[in-house]
């Protein structure tokens, strides 16, 4: 199911941040825009973050992308190492490698002014991290981030077989422009694996990638969607 069969296509939050001019009203738009195809949702990124200006409201794009594997402005295509007919290999103007994107995995796309928020690019991706970290643990997941390899990982935990410990659940990629960011993270729900099998994930040979439905949460991809939604918003207040 896509998320935009449980929740309102946008809804606009206001948000309040603390920062050097003192107490600001900040508007998010969320929307949903359910399963949706990856170049017409990176042009539309890149539309959006040419042409938005001071006032502009920061949006968060939740979604599901039709099958595609991305290669980050790092990415090595040979790390694509058993190519499919029916799954195309797109370049994307984010940092990092390779990755995969389909149905059942939730995207998060963050278009935001990092200036107007206070923060810098690596603030914003340790937020990032720290909210897929807290939305694993209201499902009683142990989640960790690993150094030198940005994403989250399934931390050791009695509940977890051995075999998973250490998997990567989340990805995450941005792009900086103007001082605003866009892209984002994708965290696997109920995601095809075996698509994973044919690239070495973020570059790294071996590297196993896990999906929250593997292991034992049967919580609805809507649900999950929102849960992450209202801790980005709550580590967006963090200024």
């Amino acid at each position: 199911m896509s998320c935009i069969e449980h929740f309102p296509l946008t809804l606009w939050l206001a948000l309040f941040c603390e920062n050097a001019e003192g107490l600001k009203r900040m508007t998010i738009v969320v929307k949903y825009l359910g399963l949706s195809d990856y170049q017409e949702t990176y042009d539309a990124m890149r539309e959006f973050t040419k042409n938005r200006n001071a006032k502009t409201p920061d949006e968060i794009w939740l979604l599901e992308h039709t099958p595609v594997f991305t290669l980050g402005l790092a990415g090595d295509p040979s790390n694509l190492h058993s190519p499919s007919n029916q799954i195309p290999l797109m370049q994307a103007d984010r940092g990092g490698e390779i990755t995969y994107h389909g149905p059942g995995q939730i995207v998060a796309y963050l278009l935001l002014d990092l200036r107007r928020l206070g923060i810098h690019v690596k603030e914003l991706v340790n937020r990032i991290e720290q909210a897929v970290i807290d939305t694993l643990s209201e499902y009683n997941l142990q989640a960790q981030r690993k150094s030198g390899a940005p994403g989250i990982y399934v931390a050791v935990q009695k509940q977890v077989p051995e075999e998973f410990h250490g998997a990567k659940i989340a990805a995450l990629g941005l792009k900086v422009s103007k001082g605003c960011s866009y892209h984002g993270l994708a965290l696997n729900y109920s995601t095809d694996l075996d698509a994973f099998s044919r690239i070495h994930p973020c570059g790294y040979e071996g590297l196993r990638t896990i999906d929250m439905e593997t292991l034992g949460i049967g919580d609805n991809i809507g649900m999950v969607s929102k849960r992450l939604t209202t801790h980005l918003q709550q580590q967006l207040l963090l200024t």
